[in-house]
């Protein structure tokens, strides 16, 4: 492996590296900076023959990092943190910020929080932009900085990853009104596997147990609970059609004579207008935790520590128990 000698860096070049890994962009990276594209560039060919590495490759997608970037991306970041912590007392104003928030999350966290954390960015940080990014790879992109936090199943996750609970969630089946099954008032497992399903998933592969939480996550998690109980039990399911995401199985149903394993809160959501009818599940279905993660060693900037708080204290306040 190429040896940096560390004398040949200074921090504002290791300052850059780290706004460009997180940026993907030279224009993005620069107007961060306060400097030019050509500025940026120089520095960029500096740190490669620092590196004795390529560090970032132009796609159609932006920059991407190579391995070694990867490889070095959080230690620069966290040591450039605690630097900055150690020099300056960690301050953040709310008020005041103009910084940009990434949060990975899916329709079911769209629907159950983000509204409310919308409202109340804008009463305390009414400059404050946040992105919410799609769940998929959330752990590489937590690694890389894309994403400052992600709203996840809680499962076994590196030691690097925090997962911060958030709430618990149970399933429920859901037809439409007009569905044979809603107006029985004992629906059985085989009723359910003598109708078709709609099934989530978003990168449309079905979800193995034990296959990780990035496969969970995309999978998509209602299904992780079903599946090992048809396993057990050597059944299997008719599944109608595969969607990416909650709502999309929600409007399906509206307008067919399939079913589908839906989040209770969003379930109620639709009962209460009078679109479905609810079916508890025939079937032992424990809860789920939904938790917040992101990265630990990230808590030394004050302002992922503060936006961090108030997630949890905006699903505390408005998500209340279904």
């Amino acid at each position: 492996m190429h040896v940096v000698n560390i004398q040949s860096l200074d921090l504002n070049l290791l300052h850059i590296f780290d706004v460009l890994l997180e940026e993907r962009s030279v224009t993005r990276a620069g107007i961060r900076l306060g400097l030019s594209q050509s500025a940026v560039s120089h520095a960029l060919n500096r740190l490669r023959h620092a590196f004795g590495d390529p560090l970032f490759h132009r796609t159609a997608q932006g920059m991407q990092p190579t391995a070694r970037a990867l490889e070095v991306g959080p230690g620069v970041h966290a040591s450039l943190a605690q630097l900055q912590a150690a020099v300056n007392p960690p301050t953040f104003d709310p008020g005041a910020t103009d910084r940009r928030f990434v949060l990975a999350a899916g329709a079911y966290a769209c629907a159950v929080f983000i509204p409310a954390l919308v409202a109340r960015l804008a009463e305390v940080a009414p400059s404050a932009q946040l992105i919410v990014a799609p769940t998929s790879d959330f752990l590489g992109r937590l690694d890389s900085q894309q994403n400052d936090f992600a709203v996840s199943l809680i499962s076994s996750t590196p030691a690097r990853v925090a997962q911060e609970p958030l709430f618990r969630e149970t399933l429920v089946w859901a037809v439409n009104t007009n569905h044979p099954l809603a107006s029985r008032t004992h629906v059985t497992l085989g009723d359910l596997l003598a109708t078709p399903h709609v099934v989530i998933a978003t990168d449309q592969r079905p979800f193995e147990p034990g296959a990780g939480a990035d496969a969970a996550m995309a999978a998509g998690w209602q299904d992780v609970i079903l599946t090992a109980e048809l396993r057990s039990r050597g059944l299997q399911r008719t599944v109608g059609v595969t969607v990416p995401d909650t709502y999309s199985a929600l409007a399906v149903i509206r307008r067919s004579e399939m079913a589908a394993l839906i989040p209770r809160r969003l379930a109620q959501m639709s009962a209460q207008a009078g679109m479905l009818r609810l079916i508890e599940p025939p079937y032992p279905s424990p809860p789920v935790d939904i938790g917040l993660a992101y990265l630990r060693r990230r808590l030394v900037e004050p302002h992922i520590r503060w936006m961090r708080d108030l997630i949890c204290q905006v699903v505390k306040e408005t998500a209340s128990e279904p």
